[in-house]
């Protein structure tokens, strides 16, 4: 007798990419930040890998932008399946590149197929760009219009925290702007870090459990949100 099952397969599930972009030049050793934002990937990274409700694959990749410029940190990789190494805070902030690179991920069809739910951009950071050796600049504009321009990336649901008094502020607004749901630039300091990350991290689960994951929800607003009690 002929199984009626015979032949019947699950589908995979589809990658949801979080993709995110981390200043470590040399004003984040001040006040911790650094330490405190390794915390806080390392924290998202492990409530991905415990959410047992997904209907997504969800994969994370960290670029990070200092010293020798923008650097992949972590290549995109299933959460269940990161090691995590500490980044380290040293250099200028040559943000323009790192829009460029993330760009050149996204628009990878062999990393991200095409039948990928759209990505999750998160940028943080506690300057202003400075791609022209060194100092404040405004090349910026160009690369971030190419990543909010092209066919994949102009899709992405974008976060943006900026912490202390020294952010760019157009830039990061610049970063969150024109999406289909609007979502506010998180203005923080070394106390609060955590508090953003536990936000996106809600934020990308509660879409990656949802029954259209390709649509972006409702989001929460972060300012009246008990992240501390939230049950993932």
């Amino acid at each position: 007798m002929t199984s009626k099952f015979k032949g019947f397969t699950v589908p995979m599930a589809r990658m949801m990419p979080v993709i995110i972009l981390a200043d470590v030049s040399g004003s984040m050793t001040k006040q911790g930040k650094i330490a405190i934002l390794n915390r806080a990937i390392t924290a998202m990274i492990q409530e991905f890998k415990d959410d047992n409700f997904a209907l997504a694959d969800i994969h994370v990749a960290v670029i990070t932008f200092g010293k020798g410029g923008a650097v992949t940190h972590i290549p995109l990789t299933p959460a269940s399946k990161i090691l995590w190494e500490d980044m380290k805070a040293e250099g200028t902030t040559p943000m323009a590149a790192a829009f460029e690179l993330v760009n050149q991920l996204i628009e990878d069809r062999d990393t991200i197929p095409s039948r990928s739910y759209y990505p999750n951009l998160i940028l943080v950071s506690d300057g202003v760009p400075t791609d022209d050796k060194g100092k404040a600049s405004k090349n910026w504009k160009e690369s971030l219009n190419k990543l909010l321009t092209s066919d994949r990336a102009s899709k992405a649901v974008r976060f943006a925290m900026g912490i202390g008094e020294d952010i760019d502020r157009d830039v990061l607004n610049a970063f969150v702007a024109n999406q289909s749901t609007q979502i506010p630039v998180f203005a923080a300091d070394e106390t609060n870090i955590q508090r953003f990350f536990r936000w996106v991290t809600f934020s990308v689960a509660t879409r990656s459990r949802s029954a259209d994951p390709s649509q972006l929800q409702q989001l929460v607003d972060p300012n009246t949100l008990d992240v501390d009690d939230i049950d993932f």
